[in-house]
């Protein structure tokens, strides 16, 4: 369906969970259009403020506001010829729904503080994981740019929908961050690959990937096994067990992955509390309790 409309100039909406890869899509359609060569640009519309926002995508001129000490291109100006991909879309705010759909419409638009209309042609591709349908229903959306998204859509199903392209993204990702970390590591063990089978992949794709590129990191081999993975794949949520590991099991298997990741930063407790998603002095309050401070064995 992608390569279908691609070459086309419809506007395209793309529907799916967190993580299944709407960005990557979008790309892949922009880069198959006559557009091509021309800018892609893309947006988080949930990133901003409803003020922030506006001057974002359309500019101001100076004076529009007390901090507006010069004009400045907006996002449209910036993909103009080109195309423009809004993400999660459905938070944009109702009141900026009118001038979006005054763009699609006429392809021209005012900047903050101008009266003056600046003309832009834009390719959209437009992104949500909410059910824009029911939003529009419940007055949270407007219907008559729901109609002007909703001219192709193309839905993206949850990585637990297809299981059976697990093994194929996991040796893509592993290829990849291999090239990119100069590890070692070419594949994986049968068990390792059982137990990515067995998730639920909350993050869809983008889990995956994150869950890969730890594990390349972490490696010592050639091969990924169980010991490189996040301590959550050993908890009933994961296994569909009934009963998580014992207290002392995590603890010693959490000791193991910090010990592991002080390894790979060559003892950086800076770089190693960001790789851990935990705080710095979280990390040598871990340090203390296991007694990783005192010296760093290669494990």
């Amino acid at each position: 369906m992608a390569r279908k409309v691609a070459p086309t100039e419809a506007t395209v909406l793309l529907l799916g969970e967190t993580g299944t890869g709407k960005e990557v899509f979008a790309h892949a359609i922009h880069h198959g259009s006559k557009r091509s060569k021309k800018p892609f640009v893309a947006l988080n519309v949930s990133s901003f403020s409803m003020d922030l926002l506006e001057s974002e995508l359309f500019g101001h001129v100076a004076g529009a506001f007390t901090s507006a000490i010069k004009d400045k291109k907006g996002l449209m100006e910036e993909a103009d010829g080109g195309t423009l991909f809004l993400d999660e879309i459905g938070e944009m705010p109702f009141d900026l729904q009118a001038k979006l759909l005054r763009v699609l419409e006429t392809g021209e638009f005012f900047k903050v503080g101008s009266t003056k209309p600046t003309k832009v042609s834009i390719r959209f591709i437009t992104a949500t994981n909410k059910d824009l349908g029911k939003e529009t229903s419940e007055g949270k959306f407007r219907e008559d740019l729901f109609y002007r998204l909703n001219i192709f859509t193309i839905a993206l199903p949850s990585l637990r929908e297809r299981k059976e392209d697990i093994p194929l993204l996991a040796n893509h990702f592993i290829q990849f961050y291999a090239a990119k970390t100069n590890s070692l590591v070419t594949g994986m063990n049968k068990t390792f690959l059982n137990r990515l089978l067995s998730n639920e992949w909350i993050g869809n794709i983008r889990e995956l990937k994150n869950v890969i590129e730890r594990a390349v990191i972490l490696s010592n081999t050639a091969e990924l096994s169980v010991s490189s993975l996040p301590l959550d794949f050993l908890t009933s949520k994961h296994q569909g067990r009934d009963h998580a590991l014992s207290a002392f099991e995590l603890s010693s298997m959490e000791k193991l992955h910090i010990q592991r990741v002080l390894n790979y930063t060559k003892g950086n407790k800076g770089m190693a509390a960001r790789l851990l998603h935990i705080g710095l002095t979280t990390l040598y309050r871990k340090m203390a309790e296991y007694e990783l401070d005192k010296k760093r064995i290669k494990l």
